[in-house]
């Protein structure tokens, strides 16, 4: 099987290529800067390096800089339903975003710190006086802490927000949480948090990600802890993804998620390779994505044959789940059944008959 990840370089890129290389036939590593897309001829065309791209990989990958959102939200829908992807379209927008993040998060009753979103500078400058400080201010776009700011008072609140003026753009307010500033990385792949490590801010400084210079070391989390981080990752719609959690006197917080999270830290802290665990879960997941797709494909060309004819027999086993009969696809297919339609079912021993009401 061939395999494809979309990247910049990053030496953690790198660690998973090396990692997938292991498990796939053949793995390319592309330069994400250099690819182009081109709409408008019926179907379209994805180009790299100014080359015509062909497309027959089984597996993409994309782990890029949120700068690139937009960018590899088109990738993944070009190559949706033909690659195995572990991250959905939507996801790269959402996540890339803090307010469509908290959004999601909320509407998924996931727990998060208290945040006012505001459309303007003007509108969250109307909001100070009437909220607990301190506060943490934010944009909307921004990793590895980036765009994250501390307010202890309404003035120092205000100096931030006339420095932000020229942005345009909207911003957060988020209540402050005391951590005695640390915070937890959790890595999920798939249904199972790999790897955690708990960040401890620089001296004199609010964010706790390395790239602000700050330590990690090891934390096994508790049970509640992994499940949210779990939980999270699925309502964001991606398989794999690094959780940023804040341990609180609510219980764990979520602050937000990274589709691209660096592997240097957390490898070191933890002692593992969290880069086979993506590779192993990516060579695991697309082989069960093509089999899956052969067997829709396989069903879709047995409907077709038999599409027009009044009845059709099939001879199978039945399949038990616990006390109940599960059909086949194929079956539910065939009958065309809507999940709103009223059935009438007619059972006697040895035979079930079900018809639209």
């Amino acid at each position: 099987m061939k395999a494809a990840l979309f990247s910049m370089g990053s030496v953690s890129s790198k660690r998973v290529v090396e990692a997938m290389a292991k498990y796939f036939d053949e793995v390319v590593h592309y330069d994400i800067r250099k690819v182009e897309m081109r709409i408008g001829k019926g179907d379209p065309q994805l180009f790299y390096d100014g080359e015509r791209f062909e497309n027959d990989f089984k597996c993409v990958y994309l782990k890029s800089s949120f700068r690139y959102a937009l960018v590899q939200r088109a990738l993944a829908t070009f190559f949706q339903g033909q690659a195995y992807m572990p991250i959905k379209p939507s996801a790269f927008t959402i996540v890339n975003d803090k307010i469509f993040t908290h959004l999601a998060l909320e509407k998924n009753k996931i727990p998060t710190p208290e945040t006012y979103i505001t459309p303007t500078v003007d509108a969250a400058k109307k909001l100070l006086k009437n909220i607990n400080f301190p506060i943490i201010l934010k944009i909307p776009g921004g990793t590895h802490g980036k765009g994250v700011m501390f307010a202890e008072s309404v003035a120092a609140a205000s100096g931030i927000l006339d420095t932000l003026e020229g942005l345009k753009q909207s911003v957060l307010l988020q209540e402050y949480i005391e951590t005695e500033g640390t915070d937890i990385r959790a890595i999920v792949v798939g249904d199972k948090v790999v790897g955690s490590m708990v960040r401890k801010a620089a001296k004199d400084e609010k964010r706790s990600n390395l790239h602000s210079g700050g330590m990690a070391e090891i934390i096994e989390l508790d049970s509640k802890s992994k499940q949210i981080a779990i939980k999270t990752a699925k309502a964001l719609n991606c398989h794999i993804c690094g959780v940023d959690i804040l341990e609180s006197l609510r219980g764990p917080l979520i602050l937000e998620a990274n589709l691209s999270p660096g592997l240097q830290g957390i490898m070191e802290a933890t002692g593992r390779n969290i880069a086979d665990d993506i590779a192993k879960f990516l060579y695991e997941e697309t082989i069960k994505f093509h089999q899956e797709k052969h067997e829709d494909n396989t069903a879709e060309n047995i409907i077709e044959e038999v599409k027009g004819s009044s009845e059709n027999q099939i001879i199978s086993q039945l399949d038990f789940r616990g006390e109940r009969i599960l059909l086949s696809q194929l079956v539910s297919k065939m009958s065309a059944f809507n999940p709103s339609d009223d059935v009438v079912i007619k059972v006697k021993k040895g035979k079930i008959t079900v018809e639209k009401n």
